[in-house]
């Protein structure tokens, strides 16, 4: 497939101006009032800061309206990857991984952080675990891609997602939403909102609950694998003390207590699995339990003595003041947020205790301060700020080595007591506090009409200070793992902004990212140095006259130097470390047709070359004849050079088209039929580039026929995701030598389907 990947991808994007494909990945300049027939279609990124719309900003920017959202369409952040360019996302350990270019979380250890920037109107979620809380009275989701290193600074270089929640409204209304599907899943969602005192005193509550079934099974416990059980709920509170001022407050809630983010066994690597660990034990896999059947296993399942067992419970409140007195606005958001989590797998794959009870804590607290302000005045436009953010993070991994010394003794052929490590620990433990402050000026001054010209710079400092300690029993480890570390960067931006008489936008920019050093919780390994990267873009953006046919393109190229990596070393250690450097280049393209009234067509294509260029590291599969093999290390024989491997989660193309049909039904309302279709290249899940790690190239389908009534207010709508289901992976690791490396991870959800009532009030 992977030979003929180009023509696939060309084919898929024609064949798709046939069937019919959802509105649920509008560009932003196509938003829903836009879509809906209304006047006012202007869209404002609030993620930017400038309080510019889409149309206006030389910037690679998709924002999805609330129309987007629910049963069907964008329901969590791994749903963000169909309808977003260059955008992939996947989980590891219940942790959020989304990268953006090829830039995101590689790292597996306590405390790591993503390269992409998560927000809630305005405001941080640090922890990548509380991201995959889902979404709900969603307003619109930006997502900017590309660092953000104005603006944002110490955790974007790879981009920016802001979530804007529902706000209260001066008209009673709301929405409700009720979804069955199948996994016995069951989906309620609603939100209501309206004046206590007028249009001066304003307030909205949501919520959602969803409970489903498994997508797999524990063949060994009989309990289910990758179910749901969460609810979540939101209040907001708007006060407009003048025309010119107002307070939003926005407080919210989060729990799940089910069986999701299993590990999966995917198979061994460099070992066969006659020699596992857990087998030499005495234990079986799943590939033994289907053989014994003669059945061709399915991977959706497990079998394991420990089920996965998942808890998180967060929340958060936040505060945005607003004043906006003619060419001078100024913003301030204030946020607090709570979330802990425990997440237990099975490290050894089995239906025995082989040392493989994996107990994942992690308790955080933090606070952010932000206030940013924009200035015109005649041809001269001023954006500027300060941030502060701090954290404290207690984090645990938690692996009980019962049996490990048995397996010694049939590995090594040494004598110890079978029950010598049973009281012990593979533990990492500990308390990192973080404390980060910035603050950025930014200049845009219209030398010409329609020739912009804008320089900026931030200044960004960081400190983090770690506590704990580092058990490994069997090792005879037990060491205080206390480190602390601070670094400062300045992250300029230039950029030039031209718009032709025709309306068409073209811009270029060049800017700097940072993302800041790393301590890890209870890790041996040293402070992780900053990565930085040097951003460079140019792109276009615009719409033909009579707005039927809207174009978007753009070019990019990253310098980047000590890329954060994480990996699990020959020690049988987790550990994060920096690559030397990577290049990544691509292009995007992206096209919005309306070839009729009620007919709507959005494609588009993606390419990306993401490569290290100064990579050495340990190889797992070194001497192995079966996998490819490296030269080694010019500083070290040990290791092997990585150079011109991919970057992992980077498909080097993809291909999306969506297709949105509206059938007027006169005096009995309207029917909407929709499809999407996505296809992605293969993707690598680790920086070796081996099969044992790998997605291969996929297409996801989804669709959805709706009625709605004559006045729009109630709808009944059946849909389906991933229709053809397709088995796919969204992240693998390589496990410990301990563990015999084999692979484990997460996968894709399969076919789902179901039927949504609808009601606008």
């Amino acid at each position: 497939m992977k030979a003929n990947i180009k023509h696939l991808l060309s084919a898929t994007a024609l064949a798709s101006f046939g069937i019919a494909s959802p509105a649920f990945a509008q560009e932003a300049s196509q938003g829903a009032t836009e879509q809906e027939g209304g006047e006012d279609s202007t869209i404002i990124v609030t993620a930017t800061r400038s309080g510019k719309s889409l149309e206006d900003t030389g910037a690679s920017i998709s924002v999805l309206g609330a129309e987007d959202f629910g049963a069907g369409g964008i329901e969590n952040a791994g749903d963000l990857a169909a309808a977003i360019p260059n955008l992939s996302v996947g989980d590891q350990f219940g942790v959020n991984r989304t990268f953006i270019r090829g830039i995101g979380l590689t790292s597996i250890d306590l405390g790591a952080d993503g390269a992409v920037a998560f927000l809630q109107n305005g405001a941080m979620i640090s922890r990548p675990a509380a991201q995959l809380s889902g979404f709900y009275d969603v307003q619109q989701i930006e997502v900017l891609r590309g660092p953000q290193g104005t603006t944002y600074g110490r955790g974007a270089t790879g981009g920016v997602i802001n979530i804007v929640t529902g706000r209260p409204t001066a008209e009673w209304g709301g929405f409700a939403r009720a979804t069955y599907g199948n996994y016995d899943a069951l989906t309620v969602e609603g939100a209501l909102g309206g004046p206590i005192a007028g249009d001066t005193l304003m307030a909205r509550v949501a919520g959602k609950y969803e409970k489903r079934d498994g997508f797999g099974t524990n063949l060994f416990t009989g309990n289910p694998v990758d179910d749901r059980d969460a609810y979540a709920i939101r209040g907001s509170l708007l006060a407009k003390f003048s025309p010119d001022l107002e307070l939003l407050i926005v407080a919210d809630h989060f729990k799940e207590d089910d069986n999701n983010y299993a590990f999966h066994y995917f198979g061994p690597t460099v070992a066969p699995e006659a020699v596992l660990a857990s087998k030499l034990l005495g234990g079986r896999t799943i590939f033994d339990f289907y053989a014994a059947r003669g059945e061709t296993p399915n991977l959706r399942n497990i079998y394991s003595n420990e089920d996965a067992i998942n808890k998180r419970d967060g929340s958060s409140i936040q505060g945005v003041l607003t004043w906006n007195s003619g060419d001078f606005s100024l913003v301030s958001t204030t946020a607090y947020r709570e979330f802990e989590r425990f997440n237990r797998n099975d490290l050894d794959i089995s239906d025995i205790n082989a040392f493989g009870q994996n107990n994942y804590t992690e308790d955080s607290k933090s606070f952010s301060q932000e206030v940013n302000f924009t200035y015109k005045a005649n041809n001269l436009t001023l954006l500027g700020g300060a941030t502060y953010f701090e954290e404290k993070l207690f984090g645990e991994v938690r692996v009980p080595t019962v049996n490990l010394a048995r397996f010694f003794n049939i590995a090594l052929g040494t004598n110890l007591p079978g029950n010598l490590f049973d009281n012990g620990f593979y533990l990492q433990r500990g308390t990192v506090k973080t404390k980060a402050a910035g603050a950025y000026l930014e200049a845009a001054l219209e030398i010409l009409p329609d020739l912009t010209i804008t320089a900026g710079a931030r200044y960004n400092w960081e400190e983090r200070a770690g506590v704990g300690r580092f058990t490994f029993d069997a090792q005879g480890l037990d060491i205080p793992t206390d480190k602390t570390g601070s670094w400062n960067a300045i992250t300029p931006k230039f950029a030039i902004e031209y718009r032709t008489p025709g309306g068409t936008l073209f811009y270029g920019k060049a800017t700097r990212g940072f993302k800041s050093g790393v301590v890890n919780i209870g890790s041996a390994n040293a402070v992780i140095d900053p990565e930085y990267v040097w951003s460079y873009e140019a792109g276009f953006r615009g719409e033909t006259a009579d707005r039927t046919f809207g174009f978007a393109g753009a070019a990019f190229y990253y310098d980047y130097t000590n890329l954060q990596v994480g990996f699990v070393n020959a020690n049988s250690i987790v550990e994060t470390i920096n690559a030397a450097a990577a290049r990544n280049y691509g292009v995007e393209l992206e096209a919005t047709i309306r070839p009729a009234q009620n007919t709507t067509v959005r494609i588009y294509g993606t390419y990306l070359n993401a490569k290290y260029q100064d990579f050495c590291n340990g190889y797992y599969a070194a001497g192995n004849a079966a996998r490819p093999q490296y030269p080694t290390c010019s500083t070290d024989p040990g290791l092997v050079d990585l150079s011109g491997n991919r970057l992992s989660n980077a498909p080097k193309y993809t291909v999306a088209a969506f297709v949105d049909q509206r059938f007027e039904l006169g005096d009995s309302g309207f029917l909407d039929l929709a499809a999407d279709i996505n296809l992605q290249d293969e993707v690598f899940f680790t920086e070796f580039n081996n099969n044992d790690a790998r997605q291969e190239a996929f297409a996801l389908v989804n669709a959805s026929v709706t009625y709605r009534s004559p006045d729009e207010r109630w709808s009944l709508a059946l849909w389906g995701k991933n229709l053809t289901d397709k088995f796919a992976l969204a992240n693998t690791i390589i496990a410990a030598p301990l563990y015999s490396f084999v692979s484990v991870g997460s996968l894709r959800p399969p076919r789902t389907y179901g039927i949504t009532l609808g009601a606008e009030f």
